[in-house]
């Protein structure tokens, strides 16, 4: 006898519904982004349905971050993607797909009524063979220079090439690499700023080293300076009103206000002093520097720049190794930024502040061009991706070859090792190596080759011995891809399987899903 113990509205799915709905949410979400896989896949147009804003990618990140989804399972390959974003920036796309069909083989086993823990236990197997054949295919070339280099700009070409960068894909994965070779080793990306100016084209885009300010340079102040001296602060420099909430002042004649009004730029004129006291040429303030102020600073013949918001004082304050200040009684104690010269440039249209030399030898800016908002902010997300793998890559130096030569290579093994499984479990482990398989087989679907006949020639080829072979997917055929040069961050195919495989076995140890009553809104 079957009771209901939730209160009213809470539900229960139980046992094979649960699993059905956690597979149709998760497979659902797959198919979704699956034609956005590989060179040749397909965009997607976002529009906000309040404000109307639109955009066009094809990043699975951003596709999955802007869906809002009701199913729980869908929810959890959103998160692994957003995962793999954090974690390498690429393959999001991938890690999503191959849990996708992970979960597609598992539906086919259970409904031959093989029981879940079995699956996982199979799918575990078929992971660490899948794992150890990755990492022996896996080359380190970081002790030769020429060669790393080599390797980093093929990765770069390899992400960009499923990107809108892909038409001009070596002159934006030459960019990349220069910049993140600047960082010397550390992966934060924070020194490389990204600059976007609708206009021209993609192809005008540059990198420049040092630091650009999307500000202008104050009046009266000199434009060009050399040796700057930065104080970079953040205070208010309009006149110190009485600021007590309600507080009046009655004055019997206007002298008198004068006097209150002289009293307030006196108290200014000490403040201006107190900054230039620093011994300074030039002053970055995160507020508005007001008229009375900037006068003041430009007759010391200190270039003054204000309104420079949240992200470009910290960013500077970073970039030319000073402090933000707030108070200024201590000279000896604020940590002043360097830099060798300050400049106005001019990007299209719009004025901007380079500054070059900065104590920050890392530091450097890419100007994004492009035609439309839309594909400058693709653009962005792309050289972002990039960006993250590379300077992942350059800590984690070893590689592996992309266009499905990897998945094939650890398919193969799987099915080896599977051959080698006792009982049911060995079905599961089959059933891993063919999730493996999709994603070449996906690859040639969305270039619109004939994908059974591709896969076939693949998997042939491998069992041949020619361990380097992958899709060629300009010419339609089987090619070499150390010959291609189609590499890809070990870190990040090991990051795909690893998420892939245990998002998979999560949700398959679900057998029942609770929802609890909607909170309901008192009425006022």
């Amino acid at each position: 006898m079957s009771m209901n113990i939730f209160g009213a509205e809470a539900t229960e799915e139980k046992a094979e519904n649960a699993r059905l709905a956690s597979f149709v949410g998760a497979l659902a979400l797959g198919d979704l982004v699956k034609s956005t896989l590989g060179p040749k896949g397909m965009n997607k147009i976002l529009q906000s349905a309040s404000t109307g804003e639109i955009n066009v990618t094809n990043d699975g990140a951003t596709i999955l971050k802007s869906i809002q989804l009701d199913n729980a399972a869908a929810k959890i390959l959103v998160n692994i993607s957003k995962v793999q974003d954090d974690e390498v920036g690429d393959g999001t796309t991938s890690v999503c797909v191959l849990a996708a069909e992970l979960l597609r083989e598992a539906e086919k086993l259970i409904a031959q009524k093989i029981h879940p823990q079995t699956i996982i236990e199979g799918f575990r197997i078929a992971s660490a063979a899948a794992l150890r054949a990755l990492e022996k295919a896996a080359t380190d070339n970081s002790t030769d220079p020429a060669r790393f280099r080599q390797d980093l700009v093929n990765i770069a070409r390899t992400t960009l090439s499923s990107k809108v960068l892909n038409q001009d894909k070596d002159y934006f994965a030459n960019l990349a690499v220069d910049a993140v070779l600047r960082l010397k080793g550390s992966t934060d990306l924070e020194h490389i700023q990204i600059i976007k100016k609708a206009g021209g084209k993609l192809t005008d885009s540059y990198l420049d080293e040092g630091f650009i300010l999307d500000k202008t340079i104050g009046t009266n102040s000199p434009k060009r300076l050399e040796n700057a001296r930065i104080l970079i602060a953040n205070t208010s420099m309009d006149t110190d009103k009485i600021k007590v909430f309600g507080a009046r002042i009655k004055v019997d004649s206007t002298g008198k206000l004068a006097e209150l009004e002289r009293a307030e730029r006196e108290k200014m004129k000490a403040k201006v002093d107190a900054i230039a006291a620093h011994g300074i040429n030039c002053f970055v303030n995160r507020q508005l520097i007001y008229n009375y102020p900037e006068s003041l600073l430009a007759e010391k013949g200190i270039m003054t720049i204000e309104h420079a918001d949240f992200e470009g004082v910290e960013r500077l304050a970073l970039v030319t190794g000073g402090e933000i200040a707030s108070t200024f009684d201590h000279p000896e104690l604020v940590k002043l930024g360097r830099c060798e010269l300050i400049e106005e440039i001019m990007i299209g249209e719009d004025k901007l502040i380079k500054f070059s030399g900065v104590a920050a030898g890392e530091a450097c800016t890419v100007v994004l061009r492009g035609s439309t908002n839309q594909m400058i902010d693709e653009a962005e997300r792309s050289l972002h991706d990039a960006l993250s793998v590379l300077s992942q890559t350059v800590k984690e130096t070893r590689v592996v070859l992309g266009g499905g030569c990897s998945e094939m290579l650890m398919s193969c093994a799987v099915e080896e090792e599977a051959r080698r499984v006792q009982g049911k479990k060995a079905i599961a482990a089959e059933a891993f190596g063919r999730a493996l398989r999709m994603i070449p087989t996906i690859l040639a679907d969305n270039a619109g080759y004939d994908s059974s006949d591709l896969v076939a020639k693949l998997r042939a080829a491998h069992y041949e011995g020619r361990s380097d072979a992958g899709l060629d997917m300009n010419l339609g055929t089987i090619g070499s891809m150390v010959q291609l040069g189609v590499t890809e961050s070990y870190k990040l195919k090991r990051q795909v399987v690893l998420s892939a495989s245990e998002a998979a076995e999560m949700i398959l140890r679900v057998d029942d899903i609770l929802r609890a009553t909607p909170r309901r809104r008192e009425a006022v």
